[in-house]
């Protein structure tokens, strides 16, 4: 395990669990949700020992049981999460106490992974975890997406009577 890896956890896990509380804006508009699972994936993938080369077969089972608790972990968070439409028209997302419990889970069946690859004598490194970490970032942040634009007017306000009319300038009363 690198330093630089285990850094990055640390960092990337106490900055999710720090904002998910606090209610921060969605932006349907571009794709900076991206950055941070292609990021992770990119470190997870240039670990030179992902799979552990005297359990190959064992060590691919363990990366790809990780993965689905990723993702799973990702579409439970993704619909805990609530999900809210100021006046002005943007999207807000707030994690829940259903949220906390998701967490819960998951890092309950990861360390359960992680307990298992142990007795069964696998070499893990942190490049399991950083792909689990990004899938799970990346299902939740293209979920909270899709139910924004979904509560997001298409076109805008509807026109009404009136709009785009020139009106007179004001003239005082004689």
């Amino acid at each position: 395990m690198s330093l630089v890896n285990l850094l990055a956890i640390v960092a990337v896990v106490a900055l999710v669990v720090a904002r998910q509380f606090k209610a921060q804006q969605i932006r349907t508009g571009g794709r900076k949700w991206l950055v941070v699972p292609v990021v992770l994936a990119v470190m997870a993938l240039r670990e030179p020992r992902l799979l552990d080369p005297d359990h190959a077969t064992v060590a691919a089972l363990l990366i790809g049981v990780e993965l689905v608790v990723g993702v799973l972990m990702g579409v439970g968070w993704a619909l805990t999460s609530r999900i809210r439409t100021r006046p002005d028209g943007t999207v807000w997302s707030k994690g829940t106490r259903a949220t906390a419990a998701v967490w819960g889970v998951g890092i309950a069946a990861r360390l359960g992974l992680m307990g298992l690859g142990v007795l069964l004598g696998v070499h893990q490194g942190t490049g399991a975890l950083l792909l689990a970490l990004a899938a799970t970032l990346l299902v939740r942040g293209g979920l909270l997406a899709q139910r924004a634009r979904a509560l997001q007017p298409s076109n805008g306000p509807a026109a009404s009577y009136g709009d785009h009319m020139a009106t007179a300038p004001w003239k005082d009363r004689v």
